[in-house]
């Protein structure tokens, strides 16, 4: 009996971590979306362009040096702490800082002089910026995953959220600042010292968080030091630990660079073919990719975010019926979290469709280029399903055990992704569109592989009725319900407002809860979803209570 309580305890427990770990991730992602905002308004499509070029320049370099020791060092440890090698454990955690200052010196160094080579044009020179940061991370990366070996997500989430807001703040302060310095004169050189103080900001929320990192070790460095003191266990040697944590960081450095390297590779591709073999000018590439990464695929990714939340809880509960070789009972696990996941992400992508201009209209008005930033949206949208659905699927298949099939999965994809814009950008005259084409190739073919791979493990039957269809028709009729509520509100305010931007927050407000109401309404009663899914949501029971207010449920 007291077993089966500790075990729920602990089950329990993990459920928690991973809620506050998921919640942490959307406030975070929330507020990058929100920042994005005045920023964008500041250095314009041209500066996000800069500083979007370089930034995936900066990720490739930050997750081979630095951006894999989190996970990797929660794994290593974790073991050792399961078996009470508490002195190893902490030895271990003192090696990977000597790992990660030499790893993360040599990335810092690549970027300082190697900056023309990765990036092209005025690029180059905001990358040089993001330098320092590669330093930095390594340090926050070892003590987010020293204290999730220790079983809590606490002090990493409140970090995430730190990082955030200082990025946040100086970001935006400091290209406010850099711009007025650049003048009016030449747009270009202001728009780099723009991109460039939004880079200032990504390394002062790391180094701010890594900050609060340390307090918080040296909070628990008496109670770690205790513990140290009663082991006894052997001692490992540094030649072993050193072994280990490469032996371990390599596979997670690999998956995470394939998974990550699209937005490099995509860059690198529309940037050299169009400004060499097409002779654009600099400004106009840079500026579409601006329009494209900055802003259209931002925003997809908020609902992505919220989707994978859902799911977040589920994940163990399927590594767990699978380890007990319960194949049906994990089946049944993974067709409900793909539901939940559909009832969120498939709503999500129709209402970004039809409102597209009020959304990207309040989130960045600039008029140059809102017609444009709308269009990518509303062709971009379809892919908050499908990378909603790879995302569960990679962690599904990670979860029994599969880990490398997704790392495949990831690295066929990429190459056709990259084949596919070739030829278009060459062949065509598409430009940015081109790159949402290959964005909804990629996300459809993880989708369609890893789906492959995990039935051939796990004997799923998805209810297509409950799970594609009547959501697709709820959303639908959400979709146009939402767009003629906007036209008719936007219209009638326009009369009484003589500001558009306020008429249009106003009209797309009211669209939006009358778009909720509209699509639970015709779910549920169509029969496309119970009491019992709705719980599984975000804050579920809350929502299962309004609706039943709402005479919905």
């Amino acid at each position: 009996m007291n077993k089966d309580t500790d075990n729920k305890q602990k089950k329990g427990g993990l459920f928690v971590q991973a809620g506050i770990f998921a919640i942490a991730g959307i406030i975070s992602r929330i507020i990058g979306v929100l920042y994005t905002s005045p920023l964008a308004a500041i250095i314009g499509d041209e500066g996000n362009g800069y500083y979007s070029a370089a930034y995936s320049v900066y990720t490739i370099v930050l997750l081979v040096s630095s951006y894999s020791i989190p996970s990797a060092m929660s794994k290593i440890i974790a073991g050792k702490l399961a078996v009470k090698e508490y002195r190893n454990a902490h030895r271990i955690f003192k090696c990977a800082l000597y790992y990660v200052a030499t790893v993360g010196m040599i990335g810092t160094l690549i970027l300082l002089f190697f900056a023309d080579i990765l990036a092209a044009g005025r690029s180059a020179t905001v990358l040089r910026f993001f330098a320092p940061t590669i330093f930095i991370f390594g340090f926050l990366g070892v003590l987010r995953g020293y204290f999730q070996a220790h079983r809590t997500m606490v002090p990493t989430s409140i970090s995430q959220l730190i990082e955030q807001i200082f990025n946040a703040l100086v970001s935006v302060g400091g290209a406010l600042i850099l711009t007025k310095i650049a003048g009016e004169e030449d747009p270009s050189k202001r728009a780099v010292y723009g991109a460039i103080g939004s880079s200032l900001g990504t390394g002062t929320g790391v180094l701010v968080a890594l900050l609060f990192m340390l307090f918080v070790y040296h909070v628990n460095a008496k109670a770690f030091k205790k513990r140290i003191a009663r082991d006894t266990s052997e001692d490992m040697s540094n030649r072993e630990i050193f072994r280990l944590i490469f032996m371990i960081v390599t596979p997670f450095i690999l998956s995470t660079c394939i998974y990550n390297a699209s937005s490099f590779l995509n860059w690198t591709l529309f940037s050299r073919i169009l400004m060499n073999v097409k002779g654009i000018e600099e400004t106009l590439v840079v500026s579409q990719y601006g329009i494209f990464n900055r802003k259209a695929m931002l925003i997809t990714n908020l609902p992505i975010a919220l989707a994978s939340a859902a799911a977040a809880a589920m994940i163990p509960e399927i590594s767990t019926s699978y380890a007990r070789g319960d194949k049906e009972s994990a089946a049944a696990t993974v067709s409900k979290v793909i539901r939940v996941i559909l009832m969120i992400s498939i709503p999500s992508s129709v209402g970004l469709f039809a409102l597209a201009r009020p959304i990207m209209m309040i989130l960045f008005p600039q008029k140059a280029s809102l017609s444009e930033a709308s269009m990518l949206l509303m062709i971009l949208a379809i892919t908050v399903v499908f990378y909603s659905l790879s995302t569960v699927t990679n962690a599904v298949l990670q979860g029994i055990g599969k880990v490398n099939a997704p790392v495949i999965n990831a690295f066929i994809t990429l190459v056709i992704q990259a084949l596919l814009l070739a030829a278009l950008l060459i062949f065509t005259n598409l430009g940015d569109v081109a790159l949402c084409i290959v964005t909804i190739v990629y996300s459809l073919l993880m989708c369609v592989l890893n789906n492959m791979v995990m039935k051939k493990r796990i004997p799923i039957n998805n209810d297509f009725k409950k799970t594609y269809l009547l959501p697709s028709i709820s959303a639908v009729v959400m979709g146009i319900v939402a767009f003629l509520v906007h036209w008719s509100f936007d219209s009638l305010f326009k009369l009484f407002i003589p500001r558009e931007y306020f008429a249009n927050i106003l009209a797309t407000l009211i669209a939006v809860l009358v778009a909720v109401f509209v699509y639970f309404a015709v779910l549920i009663r169509s029969g496309g979803a119970s009491e019992e899914d709705i719980r599984r949501f975000p804050k579920g029971a809350s929502i299962a209570l309004l609706l039943k207010k709402l005479r919905i449920l």
